[in-house]
C-alpha cells in the first residue's frame, strides 16, 4: 500500500468516502476489515472530524484544565489548603489541548494503515458518477475512480450574514472553532447561542477570567434538556 498524499500505484477503489469524520474514517476502516480496497479523503489534514479536531475533544480538555483551575481557586480552601497566587499558563492549556487532539487522530491514521485504507489530503468534489477530483492540501491535483462513493462531509459553524456586521473573523467575532484556538484570554466574550457547545467555550473562559454574557432566543437554556435538568445548570452557571 502506498500512503501517500500524492499519487498511488492503483487509482481503483471499490469504495471512496469523502470526509475523514466519525462517518467517513467508520467506514473506511470497516471497508478495508471485509477485503475492499478503500480511500479518504479529508480536506482538513487530520482525520476525526469535527468531534476530535475542533468539538468534543479539544473542548473537554480546556473544561478539564479550567475545572481544575477553578477548584484550586475557590473550593480549596473547604479542604483547609491554602493556596494564592494561582493562575493559568494559557500557551501550556492550548499545547495540553494539541497534544490530546494529536493523539487521538493520528491514531485513527494508525488503523486506517493497519486496515489498508488510503488517505488522501484534500478537497474532494465529483468529476462523475464514479470519479473525484481532488484539490490537494500540498498543491496540485488527483483523480481517482470508485466504484462506490459514500459522502461523509460532515458540518461547519452557521454563520451570521455579513449585512449583521457578526461574520465570522475569528478575531474578533469566532466562530466555535475559532474559540478553541485563540491567542489570549478576552476580557470580556458574547456567546451568541446557549447550546452545549456555546455554554462549554462559554464557562471556559469565564473560569478564565473572561466577564461571559450569553444569548439565547429561548427561555431556557439547552432547551433539548429535561426541564428540571435546564433549570439546575442554569443555577449553576448562574452562581
Amino acid at each position: 500500500m502506498n500512503f501517500s498524499r500524492m499519487a498511488f500505484a492503483v487509482r481503483e477503489y471499490d469504495v471512496a468516502i469523502i470526509g475523514g469524520g466519525p462517518g467517513g474514517y467508520v467506514a473506511a476502516i470497516k471497508a478495508g476489515q471485509r477485503g475492499m480496497k478503500a480511500v479518504v479523503i479529508e480536506k482538513r489534514g487530520s482525520l476525526g472530524g469535527t468531534c476530535l479536531n475542533v468539538g468534543c475533544i479539544p473542548s473537554k480538555a480546556l473544561l478539564n484544565a479550567t475545572h481544575k483551575l477553578h477548584e484550586a481557586q475557590h473550593d480549596f480552601k473547604n479542604f483547609g489548603i491554602n493556596v494564592s497566587g494561582i493562575s493559568m499558563d494559557f500557551d501550556k492549556l492550548q499545547e495540553g489541548k494539541k497534544k490530546s487532539v494529536d493523539g487521538l487522530t493520528g491514531g485513527i491514521e494508525y488503523l486506517m494503515k493497519k486496515n489498508s485504507v488510503d488517505y488522501v489530503k484534500g478537497w474532494g468534489k465529483f468529476k462523475s458518477n464514479n470519479e473525484v477530483s481532488i484539490d490537494l492540501i500540498d498543491g496540485g491535483v488527483d483523480e481517482i475512480k470508485a466504484k462506490n462513493i459514500i459522502i461523509a462531509t460532515g458540518s461547519a459553524p452557521n454563520e451570521l450574514p455579513a449585512s449583521t456586521g457578526l461574520a465570522f473573523d475569528e478575531e474578533y467575532v469566532v466562530s466555535s472553532t475559532g474559540a478553541l484556538d485563540l491567542k489570549t484570554i478576552p476580557k470580556t466574550m458574547a456567546v451568541i447561542g446557549g447550546g452545549v457547545i456555546g455554554l462549554e467555550l462559554g464557562s471556559v473562559y469565564q473560569r478564565l477570567g473572561t466577564k461571559v454574557t450569553v444569548l439565547q432566543h429561548t427561555e431556557r437554556i439547552c432547551p433539548f434538556l429535561d426541564v428540571e435538568i435546564g433549570k439546575a445548570f442554569f443555577n449553576s452557571l448562574k452562581k
